[in-house]
């Protein structure tokens, strides 16, 4: 498929560089960076973070009765 896109000079530059050194034409050049581009995109999973929770769920959590100032304390044991 044809098509015309603007594309920014000096990336231009760089690409016809690439392709030039490497015995490629543009279109190779640019077709291999759109592959690596979405490629990239499909791999990419989602962060799921571990949880790390101690304690039963449900337990009563002895720290939601303390003060900021006590949590603090508590925290930095005093330093």
């Amino acid at each position: 498929m044809k098509t015309t896109v603007e594309i920014q000079d000096q990336l231009f530059v760089r690409a016809q560089r690439k392709a030039r050194r490497e015995g490629r034409t543009m279109r190779s050049v640019i077709e291999e960076g759109l592959r690596l581009a979405l490629d990239a995109e499909s791999v990419a999973e989602a962060y799921h973070l571990t949880d790390l929770s101690v304690g039963e769920p449900g337990a009563h959590d002895p720290l939601e009765s303390m003060s900021w100032a006590e949590l603090r304390d508590e925290i930095y044991g005093g330093r």
